[in-house]
């Protein structure tokens, strides 16, 4: 389910109140935690943080007039969804992250190749996502991508 709000704030206002709580710690603590350089925004219908043109005019590969973007979390219709896309690129980070999960974590890891699922918003380990989101810098994420591209 994708959402029509244009800022951060409308995607917040949408919300359930079940899940307005979570999401917004959970942004509020990824933010904190985001080497210097991306920024927050609203795109693909979820909140996002994204490698700006100011910063990488080539932008998204799929669409040059979209910032590269980095990280999101959205709001679906049976859970939250966190997307990393450094964990989709590098073997390494996702290794620690799964096993950071196992550590900290009870219950199985719902995951697809970028995405982390929580059906249950009282269990979003916000703590462990934020530490993920430090974990990569906006340099080391445009090397990652354009090594990507070039496979």
């Amino acid at each position: 389910m994708q959402s029509k709000a244009n800022t951060v704030e409308e995607y917040l206002d949408e919300l359930p109140a079940d899940r307005k709580e979570v999401m917004a710690a959970l942004l509020k603590a990824t933010q904190a935690a985001l080497p210097p350089g991306f920024e927050t925004g609203v795109g693909y219908g979820m909140i996002g943080f994204s490698v700006p043109h100011s910063i990488y005019p080539a932008g998204y590969h799929c669409n040059p007039k979209d910032p590269l973007p980095f990280a999101g979390l959205a709001s679906q219709k049976n859970h939250i969804a966190f997307y990393h896309m450094g964990i989709y690129a590098d073997p390494e980070l996702l290794d620690w992250f799964q096993k950071a999960y196992a550590e900290r974590v009870p219950g199985k890891l719902d995951m697809g190749k970028s995405c982390i699922r929580f059906k249950n918003p009282s269990k979003v380990p916000i703590d462990l996502l934020a530490e993920l989101c430090s974990k990569m810098s906006v340099d080391d994420w445009i090397g990652l991508y354009e090594k990507q591209l070039k496979k």
